[in-house]
């Protein structure tokens, strides 16, 4: 238990029954009636965001989020593995709570496995990742300066949109969050 004195940004919070994040939060004291704390909550399951205000020094459940480097091992039916890089223990993942970040791993990829009681919660990876793009139509000549995209397969079997000059086989750089390309690597 803490009070929302104590409130700071990426503490969880238990509610009713759910977990979520403090994004931001704002003590006020105004001139008139008892001060009291306006916040940003994020849900950490569904990722929705919320806006909540509190009475200050009012006590809230705090829940303690266990973060690790984990290392992704291979995909089992409907879950992913993934191992703990000091234990060595493995977790299954269900894929449902991977969710969209099982576009992006390979085999090996280090990544963070966030945990509430040894429930996994989310997987969170690096903000850009570098895959190869094992499929793509070939540019049309003369097209270059239109700036027009192509879809190209990565080595993951996610498609992203990519610049008419890519070939086959050539490393790019992928953001996470959006899916975006993001420059190719050398």
């Amino acid at each position: 238990m803490a009070t929302t004195n104590d409130l700071k940004n990426g503490l969880v919070l238990n509610l009713d029954g759910q977990l979520w994040t403090v994004i931001e939060f704002q003590h006020v004291k105004p001139g008139k009636g008892g001060a009291f704390v306006r916040t940003k909550l994020k849900n950490v399951l569904s990722g929705k965001v919320v806006d909540k205000t509190f009475n200050a020094g009012l006590k809230v459940d705090t829940a303690t989020v266990d973060k690790r480097d984990m290392q992704y091992l291979y995909r089992d039916a409907d879950s992913f593995v993934f191992m703990d890089k000091d234990t060595y223990d493995q977790v299954n993942v269900a894929a449902a709570t991977v969710g969209d970040a099982a576009h992006f791993l390979l085999e090996g990829q280090d990544a963070i496995v966030a945990t509430h009681d040894a429930d996994p919660l989310y997987v969170e990876l690096p903000a850009a990742v570098v895959l190869e793009i094992t499929y793509t139509e070939p540019g049309l000549q003369g097209d270059r300066s239109t700036g027009g995209t192509k879809p190209a397969t990565l080595e993951t079997g996610y498609v992203i949109q990519v610049p008419l000059f890519l070939e086959q086989g050539t490393k790019v750089k992928v953001d996470t969050r959006s899916g975006d390309y993001l420059g190719r690597v050398n």
